[in-house]
């Protein structure tokens, strides 16, 4: 496919809709922008290839082709949703793919817009908890991602860690008993925890949610879109389903959506928390009354271009149960799945649970934390020289000891190998890997 041919058509036709405007002149030095762009490509080899499937490292997941060009086009007017103003059309396109994400869940009146990432849709969503629930105490697993606690501390509210259980998903007694003491505010349920990929039990917390009356607020900005497919365990199935009953969620569409950096989503089961948001500046909103996106956002300029690329991505990649784009994810777990079954089936490796997306934990086996730790930092280096990019996760000695009883846990935490194969190619791609951590482990 050549981008490059389809991104001249786009933007000629782009400023066609501008031919009536008088003609202006516009200075650019091509030869000494070559120059400056030349430069640019050298510098950015020094990257991690995340684009190909030996890249099974960090949640990297390539823009689709379709997002990389409707962003560089939009960029041809650097649009801002801030306020319609600054982008009408981009506006318009950023509630339409936002509604296709909230009908995904299965919701058809709420409030939502796009965010710079998941760490800001998070903060609007702890926020507007605060707001509800003042003085109450935020609970999230001790596995859930790190920003809770930090956007905690900034917003001023009190913070709790839940232990997890055996499978990183958190811990239900524990969570009874910190609610039997009266803390309940708002439960944070991960569904797709960043380390482990584990989906917390929300059948469960809803339960408890009717029992204790807390707010409930879903982080699913790396598994949200996992909602689509078909191939999930029965446990993680029914999560997914109750996605619809939770006050809050997140998505994040530069995950598992295919879009460029950043473009995070926060959706509020009730629209009236639009109230929080309401303010007076009329010198952005010089000639529009409708509702502009900045109304019902923490963040003023936001890219325009994030909302294009979205709306484009949807556009050719209808987010549906037995779409294309449910197949890719489900490529994907079945890539973690196979995986997993060889390193689980070889006595070379240490494995936990089985994956419930497509993140893998694994280590090469040894006699202690402290072996393993240094074996699996060995493989990290020996397969990157090899261009196969794993990652590494220091996870708690209580997690794994239930797996590896005959280890000698000499540290409380253990470094381990973590692949996450979020390519639908990487399952065309798991003899190759093998090969590669089959000729380390020789």
């Amino acid at each position: 496919m050549d981008e490059e041919k389809l991104l001249g058509r786009a933007v000629r036709r782009l400023w066609q809709g501008f031919s009536d405007l008088p003609p202006h002149s516009q200075t650019v030095a091509e030869d000494r922008i070559a120059a400056v762009l030349t430069e640019v490509s050298d510098r950015m080899r020094d990257n991690f290839p995340y684009h190909h499937p030996l890249y099974a490292g960090q949640m990297l997941k390539p823009p689709h082709p379709v997002a990389r060009l409707a962003y560089a086009l939009a960029m041809h007017l650097n649009p801002n949703n801030h306020a319609l103003d600054g982008g009408r059309a981009s506006s318009a396109m950023e509630k339409e793919a936002v509604a296709n994400i909230a009908g995904m869940i299965g919701w058809r009146e709420y409030l939502g817009h796009l965010t710079g990432g998941g760490t800001l849709a998070n903060l609007e969503a702890l926020w507007v908890a605060g707001k509800l629930r003042p003085g109450a105490k935020i609970m999230a697993s001790a596995q859930a991602h790190y920003t809770h606690a930090r956007i905690s501390e900034v917003l001023g509210l009190d913070f709790a860690a839940i232990p997890v259980d055996e499978r990183a998903r958190m811990d239900l007694k524990a969570l009874r008993l910190m609610l039997e003491r009266g803390a309940g505010g708002t439960v944070v349920a991960t569904l797709g925890t960043t380390a482990a990929g584990a989906v917390d039990p929300l059948p469960d917390l809803l339960d408890m949610r009717r029992e204790y009356g807390f707010r409930l607020h879903v982080d699913a900005a790396y598994g949200g879109y996992y909602l689509l497919a078909d191939n999930l365990s029965t446990e993680a199935s029914r999560a997914f389903a109750c996605l619809v009953e939770a006050d809050s969620i997140v998505i994040d569409p530069h995950k598992h959506g295919l879009q460029p950096y950043g473009c995070g989503c926060i959706l509020f089961r009730d629209p009236s928390a639009g109230r929080f948001y309401r303010h007076d500046s009329p010198y952005t909103y010089f000639s529009s009354d409708d509702l502009h996106l900045g109304e019902i956002s923490l963040e003023c300029s936001r890219a325009g271009a994030a909302a294009v690329a979205l709306w484009a991505t949807q556009r050719l990649l209808p987010m549906e149960r037995g779409s294309e784009f449910a197949r890719n994810l489900e490529c994907c777990r079945k890539a973690a799945l196979t995986l997993y079954d060889r390193l689980h089936g070889d006595p070379r490796y240490l494995t936990l649970f089985p994956p419930e997306l497509d993140i893998v934990l694994w280590a090469p086996r040894a006699a202690s934390a402290s072996a393993i730790s240094e074996l699996s930092r060995d493989y990290f280096k020996r397969a990157a020289a090899h261009n196969l990019h794993l990652a590494l996760a220091d996870l708690p000695a209580g997690l794994l000891q239930v797996y590896w009883q005959d280890v000698d846990f000499d540290r409380p935490t253990v470094t381990c190998l973590r692949s996450c194969l979020m390519k639908p190619e990487h399952l065309e791609w798991i003899d190759r890997i093998w090969e590669i951590l089959d000729g380390i482990a020789r």
